[in-house]
């Protein structure tokens, strides 16, 4: 089964490896017992469904979170029960997903016109005088 991550792209479950560990947080006395937390690894530097441009930017996106041979590691233990650390896991690897698919506004620097300048300079003299005189003078 594949899971859907934008129309374009899709993950296959045997790209996805899941391993249960230990954790902490909620969950009582069952929480020593059992290994709740989802442990999930997905081999973005290897995965055919990426496309190169989106594998780049989740790499950088993952941080901490990518080891040094482009694997992602994400460990989920919010929830209490194994599906649903899993579910979220799976969830957060697929947003991390979204955002390095989304292609950033291309943005062109600009300058502030020599209007605008004059503008802000006289607002900063008027707001100097409006502040001078508030000044108490003592005449010595």
């Amino acid at each position: 089964m594949a899971i859907s991550i934008l129309p374009n792209i899709s993950l296959a479950d045997s790209e996805l490896e899941v391993t249960y560990i230990l954790a902490s947080g909620p969950g009582g006395q069952n929480v020593n017992k059992v290994a709740t937390a989802a442990q999930l690894r997905f081999d973005a530097a290897y995965s055919a469904s990426l496309p190169d441009r989106v594998r780049a930017r989740l790499l950088e996106l993952a941080g901490s979170r990518a080891t040094r041979d482009g694997v992602i590691v994400i460990t989920a233990r919010r929830f209490r029960t194994q599906q649903r650390n899993r579910e979220d896991a799976i969830e957060r690897l697929a947003a991390l997903i979204r955002e390095a698919a989304h292609r950033p506004a291309f943005r062109v620097a600009t300058r502030p016109s020599r209007a605008a300048r004059q503008r802000r300079l006289q607002g900063k003299a008027h707001r100097a005088r409006i502040k001078q005189g508030r000044t108490v003078r003592l005449d010595d």
